[in-house]
């Protein structure tokens, strides 16, 4: 783990899952999905959550971090290996070291391991979005 990751501020419901990996890691309570990133945290409430998709990155050669601030993506080390999924959600907060800060629509891509995925999709679905 990463000594980088900063604390998450406040955990909305009861924590469900944690995970921690080198350079990200998830964290999933009955209400929000957390994105852990070295020096930020990206907080999603699972109402605002609008969609969560396989994401086919065959096309995409090894990606190393891209940042479009005004855009509100960022991309960390794709590589073969992992499933990855597309999540799109309608608000998110950040939470970096100068505060924490509300943002707009947001897409973001991240591997997220099978057993994590059910535990998010077991939650979405009763906060009443419907899972396919």
């Amino acid at each position: 783990m990463n000594s980088d990751f900063i604390p998450i501020k406040s955990l909305e419901g009861d924590l469900k899952m944690s995970h921690k990996k080198r350079d990200f890691g998830l964290t999933v309570s009955s209400k929000e999905l957390i994105l852990h990133k070295p020096h930020i945290n990206y907080y999603f409430k699972l109402e605002h959550i609008i969609s969560i998709i396989p994401y086919d990155k065959s096309a995409l050669k090894a990606v190393t971090f891209v940042n479009s601030r005004s855009a509100n993506r960022e991309f960390t080390h794709v590589a073969p290996g992992s499933d990855y999924f597309r999540i799109y959600v309608q608000a998110a907060t950040v939470h970096n070291r100068s505060g924490l800060f509300e943002i707009g629509p947001t897409d973001i891509i991240i591997p997220i391991h099978p057993s994590m995925l059910k535990v998010i999709s077991e939650y979405i679905q009763l906060v009443g979005i419907t899972i396919f």
